[in-house]
């Protein structure tokens, strides 16, 4: 059974890349809070996370593009994902979006494991 995250799949690396992307957006957040808002002012965390944000944006850019062709998503699917990239958390809810519907490969089916006598095998 493999990880949800595995970065052997093109799936799991979409997904690690997207989560990332999310987390990068809301270090990038708080950091603008504290530049132009908070106490005290600072620009630390606009410096930090404004390069890595940089730097995850366009791995989900990349990782987005090999997905879309491994998964062959149709155009308005591969435009949400881009999109996605640019909204605050947009990322995470087009993930759990792609997953639910199937865009990132087909979830194990819970029927396949049962039994044919209608039961689920036992945990060894």
């Amino acid at each position: 059974m493999t990880s949800t995250f595995d970065v052997r799949t093109t799936a799991g690396r979409f997904r690690l890349v997207a989560l990332a992307e999310a987390v990068t957006w809301v270090g990038l957040l708080v950091g603008m809070y504290f530049k132009y808002l908070g106490t005290p002012r600072t620009e630390i965390g606009v410096k930090i996370f404004g390069m890595a944000h940089g730097l995850v944006f366009i791995a989900f850019v990349v990782t987005a593009v090999f997905a879309g062709l491994a998964f062959k998503w149709a155009a308005g699917t591969w435009l949400l994902a881009l999109l996605a990239s640019i909204v605050p958390l947009g990322s995470v809810i087009f993930l759990i979006w792609a997953d639910r519907t199937g865009l990132l490969g087909e979830a194990p089916d819970v029927a396949a494991t049962v039994r044919p006598g209608g039961r689920a095998p036992e945990a060894p």
